[in-house]
């Protein structure tokens, strides 16, 4: 832990030394101390100084929208994202009244922009904690379902998965991982896209199965179970110039000599199938004006 404050320390101190030189302040108040650790009363918590002045040392806070918290246990940001979805359930409740009358496609479609949208917000990062606290995201997502479609209280839990077209939360999660994952692989110098587990680590997970895997394993044994293991993943390497930079273009335009207002679509079909007769040869791409 001393090692750790001093080098801690001495990085603060370079950056409050470049912010004096290019005209900025950090401000010791609004600033904060998380020291990550699950062992209990072995080591002081570190004391870092800004100009000074000791930076409070607080058991949880919040970064891009997600809470951690000092043990990594995320139960303070799914208490936080279940409260906030709890008040977001309020305009399903009302929508849903004989008054108002919204249909279920309505109900759904305002459920996933409000409330599914909040859930799946750094899912891939909180997506660590335990299944008993993830759970208590599921009774929201049942409830805004019920809400949805209608549905008794006593009706099953998946049925309304296929009645509502959705899927259950931790499905949904694991989707958006692997999604991230995969974008994360396909950019060379991203910071996850070589992180690997040593060995003794693989033993020390295998010797101990309540330990949660990092995001990158646990992403692995999703693939491997979905057998999307020995897929390739090609680097997004299309924009290799950069955009004050671009070359000419060469390209035809058979209706540029028309006016969209005054020609009969017809005309224009029989450019196009022209076009496609002239160059049947080509393989044709569709898409729309801005590329």
């Amino acid at each position: 832990m001393n090692m750790i404050e001093r080098q801690l320390q001495i990085a603060v101190n370079k950056l409050v030394a470049w912010c004096n030189n290019n005209g900025h302040d950090i401000s010791p108040e609004k600033s904060r101390c998380v020291h990550f650790c699950r062992k209990r009363s072995i080591h002081l918590d570190p004391v870092i100084h800004i100009n000074n002045v000791a930076i409070p040392v607080v058991d949880y806070i919040r970064f891009l929208g997600v809470i951690f918290d000092r043990k990594l246990t995320f139960l303070p940001h799914i208490l936080h994202l279940r409260k906030k979805c709890e008040r977001s359930l309020n305009i399903l409740k009302v929508l849903s009244r004989t008054s108002w009358c919204a249909d279920r496609t309505s109900l759904l479609r305002i459920y996933q922009v409000v409330i599914l949208s909040s859930t799946d917000y750094g899912c891939m990062v909180y997506g660590s904690a335990r299944p008993t606290v993830l759970r208590r995201l599921d009774t929201i997502h049942h409830f805004a379902l019920r809400i949805s479609s209608g549905a008794f209280c006593t009706s099953p839990v998946e049925s309304l998965y296929v009645i509502c077209h959705q899927r259950p939360l931790h499905l949904r999660r694991q989707k958006i991982s692997a999604l991230y994952f995969f974008r994360a692989q396909s950019v060379p110098r991203h910071p996850i896209s070589q992180l690997t587990l040593p060995a003794f680590l693989h033993r020390l997970y295998a010797a101990r199965p309540s330990h949660i895997l990092p995001f990158c394993e646990r992403a692995k044994m999703l693939l491997h179970d979905s057998d999307l293991n020995d897929v390739t993943i090609q680097s997004p390497d299309f924009f290799c110039f950069p955009p004050w930079d671009i070359p000419h273009f060469s390209y035809l335009n058979p209706f540029s000599g028309f006016d969209k207002s005054s020609t009969a679509p017809v005309i224009f079909q029989q450019l196009f199938h022209h076009h496609r007769y002239q160059y049947s040869s080509f393989i044709p791409i569709f898409t729309d004006g801005s590329k």
